[in-house]
């Protein structure tokens, strides 16, 4: 297969830097051309100019973004699905831009870190989500700190996981307003530093607000919008721009729904979990509403834009509809992958859809350029992405193909990754997805063309071995890269979850035996372990 020259930024190939691109749009001559052509209502038969938006560029805009977890791309009724409703992220695909073959990582906290820094997981130090490998190397700028430069106030509302130690904590990564919980999940307790306060449940949440934790009361999502809401009304009564970052840790399990957004589901035919599973997207739907409604109330919604997410492939809801595709969540397949992201900014983007292949880590470029964030030297060295502004500005238009990677990550701890290079991982550009779901050491390599097969369910490998050798040969330079990167995979955690540790201190009393053993660093991980008792008071 014959390609262009190219040069190589770690995980992508571009024919040309992108930043070329970049600077041909800066230049004065083609401002000044474009102003004319706008002014002037000029056409070029080579473009087409009734797609775009006007320059966005260090527009500064507040900036509101919605990532849920574990919901997949088919879990919308904009996307088709038959029984789900979704009224208010339905009204966020119908009116904003839509990329279409956006892709993220199989799980949560390597997207979430991807999000932030531009980079690949594996870069990060994340190769899990648990057992210190969802810890975000600390050498690692954030999309927060950028903006905090930038003069922007920031808030995350939800689920962090990117590290629960004091130091890989939110508000030590750009984050100056914090209320989150503790670990991937609320309740969760694992060996080592990762976990939530003890005891927490969906409902009456603990939650860490700026070091302290706050007994709250109610559903969990409906705790976090309540609060985000609070914030960007204090935010914009100050006449400050906002960055909040809404990562809710619904509908990911235990599906645990409310009652009444359960029933919406109910008699169905659905299996019981995807009743809970709805109904915790149905609650979603309806905080999304009204935050999108007290925008439009503050009269800032065409001041804001509001960008929509799901963090990996679809769990719950696949068994009633997938969107055609193959798999889901901790996959490399496309169903592991492939996610929604919706961009809205009413009368700045013009609603279309977008189909160039964008993926996690062009986030943080593309809020850099629209927001006019100055970055060093050394942040543009670590961004791998590009920006998708001028897709924004032209959903239409087009940029140089690329090259993605995707890997499961979760081999054993303490063991070497090398032994599983092969396991689950995946190389995309936009045709081409070649996939190793089933190596180890070795590749067991299948192709497929995924213009002509999205649900992948046709091995072309041995009609095209230059494609398989060119991506092959791709993904054994990003791995060179990306090993010593790894830096979680030796680390041994602490006895207790600092969540746990803090939640004490604050409230008194000990943890049990049975959650000291638990946490227990040295319990290598899948052990048997005894359930949970009561918290024990002083």
């Amino acid at each position: 297969m014959k390609t262009t020259p190219v040069i190589q930024n770690s995980k992508f190939q571009f024919p040309i830097p992108i930043s070329n691109f970049q600077n041909l749009r800066a230049a004065p001559v083609v401002r000044g051309i474009w102003s004319l052509m706008m002014l002037g209502g000029l056409a070029l038969g080579v473009l087409n100019f009734s797609t775009h938006a006007a320059p966005i560029a260090g527009k500064r805009p507040n900036i509101l973004f919605i990532l849920t977890d574990d919901q997949g791309y088919g879990d919308l009724s904009a996307h088709g699905n038959p029984v789900l409703k979704t009224p208010n992220l339905d009204k966020l695909h119908r009116e904003g831009v839509r990329f279409t073959d956006f892709h993220v990582s199989p799980t949560c906290s390597p997207t979430r870190s991807a999000l932030l820094t531009g980079r690949h997981e594996f870069k990060n130090g994340i190769t899990h989500t648990i057992l210190e490998r969802e810890r975000m190397t600390l050498k690692a700028t954030t999309l927060a700190q950028a903006l905090q430069s930038a003069g922007y106030t920031t808030g995350v509302f939800g689920k962090w996981h990117l590290g629960d130690e004091a130091t890989y904590q939110p508000n030590r990564r750009g984050f100056g307003e914090v209320f989150i919980h503790g670990g991937g999940g609320i309740g969760q307790i694992y060996p080592g530093s990762c976990g939530d306060a003890p005891g927490n449940k969906y409902f009456d949440p603990a939650i860490l607000h700026n070091g302290k934790f706050e007994k709250t009361k109610g559903y969990c999502t409906d705790v976090f919008y309540a609060q985000a809401t609070k914030w960007i009304d204090s935010r914009r009564k100050a006449g400050k721009p906002f960055y909040a970052y809404i990562p809710s840790n619904a509908p990911h399990g235990p599906y645990i729904a409310r009652p009444e957004d359960k029933a919406l589901y109910e008699g169905k035919g659905l299996a019981a979990d995807t009743e809970s599973f709805f109904g915790m997207l149905h609650n979603i739907d309806q905080n999304v509403g009204k935050l999108l409604a007290k925008l439009d109330e503050w009269g800032i919604a065409k001041d804001t834009l509001v960008v929509f997410m799901n963090d990996n492939g679809g769990t719950a809801g696949t068994k009633v509809f997938n969107a055609g595709m193959r798999a889901q969540k901790g996959t490399a397949w496309l169903g592991g992958t492939r996610a929604s992201s919706f961009w809205r900014w009413p009368g700045t983007l013009k609603p279309a859809d977008c189909g160039v292949l964008a993926a996690h880590i062009d986030f943080f470029p593309t809020l850099a350029e629209i927001t006019g964030a100055k970055l060093s030297a050394d942040v543009k060295k670590q961004i791998e992405g590009r920006s998708l502004v001028p897709l924004l500005e032209n959903p239409a238009g087009s940029l140089p193909d690329r090259i993605q990677f995707t890997h499961q990550g979760r081999w054993p701890k303490f063991s070497d990754p090398n032994l599983a290079k092969f396991k689950m991982c995946s190389i995309r550009n936009t045709r081409w997805h070649l996939v190793s779901a089933n190596g180890t050491a070795e590749p067991k390599w299948e192709l497929f063309d995924v213009k002509a097969d999205y649900g992948e369910q046709t091995d072309v490998a041995a009609q095209h071995p230059d494609v398989v050798k060119e991506l092959a040969a791709a993904y054994d330079k990003f791995w060179a890269e990306a090993l010593p990167l790894m830096v979680n995979e030796k680390v041994v955690g602490p006895a207790l979850n600092p969540f746990q540790e803090l939640y004490y201190q604050q409230f008194g009393g000990s943890p049990t035996a049975a959650d000291l053993q638990k946490m227990d660093p040295s319990r290598k991980f899948g052990e048997e372990a005894p359930k949970a008792g009561k918290k024990k008071k002083k």
